[in-house]
């Protein structure tokens, strides 16, 4: 385990080195819009949330707000996320909770959080580190795909992949690494076609990727 920590730090290292200090894709100014923006970005790019939340931001602020939409009023304003209807409803019924149970405030805990409409295991760990500043690591798409490339983790669950990614990187790197690997998986260790020839951790990777190919 030891052996494997070490490796994780200069893995770290090397990431940081490259990207530096990384905030959040997605663009809030408070809680709530976050929590929204999260619901919002399931199997959607930040850059598409962001346009909307943009234009949805400026006129509907508060959960009462939200609340307050018709689900096709609220359809329409979220059409470009896609999954509309579902998101529209989850947000809706999101609201409606938080004026009912929270006093307008967005819970600050996991399991508060996962217990809201649209908020899973990964959007409840966004939200704690980046909106309340709690130390967790969500592991979406490109942190299980770079993880276990790299040979950090084999978990065969994201869940899995977490508990494994706690116990070897250190706690006030768990945000940071989350936006790290998040990063090199857009940038260069990508789902098809990675880009192995520029990537900086290639000597550090445990599977040989050879011109988008993945070998023993």
């Amino acid at each position: 385990m030891e052996g494997k920590k070490a490796r994780v730090g200069v893995i770290l290292k090397i990431l940081e080195r490259e990207y530096g200090q990384l905030e959040s894709g997605l663009r809030f100014e408070n809680p709530f819009q976050l929590l929204i923006a999260v619901i919002l970005s399931a199997q959607c790019t930040d850059v598409r949330v962001n346009r909307v939340t943009k234009r949805l931001f400026a006129n509907y602020k508060t959960p009462e707000d939200f609340a307050a939409l018709g689900q096709e009023e609220l359809e329409e304003e979220i059409r470009e996320c896609g999954l509309f209807r579902n998101k529209a409803k989850n947000i809706r019924k999101t609201a409606s909770i938080l004026l009912r149970d929270y006093e307008c405030r967005v819970p600050s805990t996991r399991e508060e959080l996962m217990s809201l409409p649209g908020v899973g295991r990964k959007s409840a760990n966004v939200i704690l580190s980046h909106a309340f500043g709690q130390d967790a690591l969500a592991v979406d798409t490109h942190v299980y795909r770079v993880s276990h490339r790299l040979g950090l983790a084999d978990g065969k669950t994201p869940l899995a992949t977490e508990r494994q990614l706690l116990q070897l990187i250190p706690r006030e790197k768990w945000t940071q690494a989350h936006q790290w690997l998040i990063r090199h998986g857009r940038r260069v260790c990508r789902a098809r076609k990675p880009r192995c020839e520029v990537c900086i951790l290639r000597e550090h990777c445990r599977r040989v990727l050879v011109c988008g190919e993945e070998g023993a």
